[in-house]
């Protein structure tokens, strides 16, 4: 229960900071007032983040009164935002992706994400209901058709009108009350690199295993037995276990030094970290 409460409160979390950034930073600072303060970001961001989370939360509340479980939830997300995950990746990743081909294919793999969920539910229940939409096939072939539908637009659409972008505009982030953005050690781009390259690295890797290897493994095993099942549920129950340990131990390990200095801070103790308070005179 702990570890589920975590997970969704840290989810709800990010999810309203990022929208809530989205909202303030790329949509209202950039279009709408770019000589807004940092006070008034601040408050268009706490407006946000209100109305998003009531917005979220009224919707949970209705999604629950018509029947539909976390489960089919979860599955109906990757049919809807999973038509967005490679065009992103390549976004951020291949210089010569085709804005225009990554967008269209946003937009169209979603619509036939849904137009082949649907008839796949037809299809194996002869009937397109809540029941017969929930079931792991139809779903299946919706996330499917999401993400492989918009990988392949984006890719052809950027192999044949390629954009060749230099990715020097990420480098302006935007600011406000200052002149321009002081990035920190950790953000230089021999240290961006580093961290590329140790995220490309595990990231195929931990892919590779979870993906592919794991569930190949049980092929041979067929319908699991009582033991098998045992095993199973053991492997689940240590893995779940140690997740629980890292998501909580590792983050307050990493900030130790911060945490210290802002309770000797608080307490008038003094202390020094990256964490730094202000005063006026």
């Amino acid at each position: 229960m702990i570890m589920l409460f975590m997970a969704i409160t840290s989810t709800g979390s990010a999810e309203c900071i990022a929208v809530s950034s989205i909202v303030a930073y790329d949509i209202y600072y950039t279009y709408i007032n770019p000589k807004a303060t940092g006070d008034r970001i601040l408050l268009i961001s706490r407006v946000v983040i209100g109305v998003f989370g009531a917005t979220m939360g009224v919707l949970a509340i209705l999604l629950n009164a018509i029947g539909l479980n976390l489960g089919w939830v979860y599955l109906f997300m990757g049919i809807m935002i999973g038509s967005g995950v490679i065009p992103m990746a390549l976004c951020l990743t291949w210089s010569k992706t085709n804005g225009t081909a990554a967008t269209a294919s946003c937009i169209i793999g979603t619509v036939l994400a849904l137009i082949s969920w649907i008839i796949a539910a037809s299809i194996q229940s002869g009937e397109v209901t809540v029941a017969s939409l929930g079931k792991n096939e139809p779903m299946l072939t919706g996330n499917l058709f999401a993400i492989f539908s918009s990988a392949i637009i984006t890719v052809l659409g950027s192999v044949f009108f390629p954009e060749n972008y230099d990715f020097e505009s990420m480098k302006a982030i935007p600011v406000v009350e200052q002149e321009e953005y002081m990035p920190d050690e950790d953000e230089t781009p021999e240290k961006l690199m580093e961290a590329r390259e140790w995220i490309q690295k595990w990231g195929w890797v931990v892919s590779l295993i979870l993906i592919v290897l794991w569930p190949l493994a049980t092929v041979p095993w067929g319908v699991f037995p009582k033991a098998v099942f045992a095993l199973w549920s053991s492997i689940a129950v240590m893995w779940g276990f140690l997740a629980t340990v890292v998501i909580i131990f590792l983050p307050i390990i990493e900030s130790g030094n911060d945490i210290v200095a802002i309770f000797a801070n608080l307490f008038g103790l003094g202390g020094k970290g990256t964490y730094q308070t202000t005063s006026k005179a």
